[in-house]
């Protein structure tokens, strides 16, 4: 049960990510539902998809595990160490430097890592499917950004070799929250214990 709400929250909100990259069907919707509505429904449908994502995960977890192969203890270690750049790739593309300057999209280079990172730290169906399908939709993000008009999303300042080193501060802090704090107590899985 946990497996198909998972599922069903990854077609809702990876969906509605990929409507974002249709830019004529967006462009209908906004003209339909006014900008403003377009905005409600995409954060109300992508809320609602990553609840079920949250929410299935767990039940599966806890409820239907089912095992596929079992990584060794060296990629959950190399995964730990992803993390890091991952996160602060994440941080670059709103705190805007050279960074995001030469990797164009650091928020999908993010993605895609982190994804990676879990695949290879986790051998159990769930995940496969679940950080599977997002290194899938950021693959596919990337790809469709090369061939957009438009860059898909607010302009930010960009900033130079500053805003790099603030980003890489604000992003180890979030990876130590996420590390000690978050995946701990809310995935439940302590990260340096596995």
């Amino acid at each position: 049960m946990g497996l198909l709400v998972m599922i069903l929250g990854l077609v809702l909100f990876l969906g509605v990510h990929v409507v974002t990259s249709l830019r004529d069907l967006r462009a209908g919707l906004v003209k339909a539902m006014g900008e403003g509505g377009y905005k409600i429904v995409y954060s109300l449908a992508s809320a609602a998809g990553l609840a079920l994502i949250i929410w299935g995960f767990g039940h599966y977890r806890s409820t239907g595990w089912i095992n596929v192969w079992t990584p060794p203890t060296a990629l959950k270690h190399i995964a730990v160490a992803l993390m890091l750049p991952a996160v602060i790739l994440v941080v670059a593309s709103y705190i805007r430097g050279r960074i995001y300057t030469t990797l164009k999209h650091p928020m999908l280079a993010g993605v895609k890592l982190w994804a990676a990172a879990h695949l290879l730290a986790n051998g159990d169906l769930g995940s496969i499917i679940l950080f599977g399908s997002f290194l899938a939709w950021a693959v596919y993000d990337r790809i469709s950004l090369k061939h957009r008009a438009d860059a898909g999303a607010p302009p930010i300042p960009v900033g130079g070799p500053t805003n790099d080193l603030i980003a890489i501060a604000v992003g180890v802090i979030a990876y130590l929250a996420l590390a000690f704090a978050f995946h701990p107590v809310v995935i439940g899985v302590p990260v340096m214990g596995a």
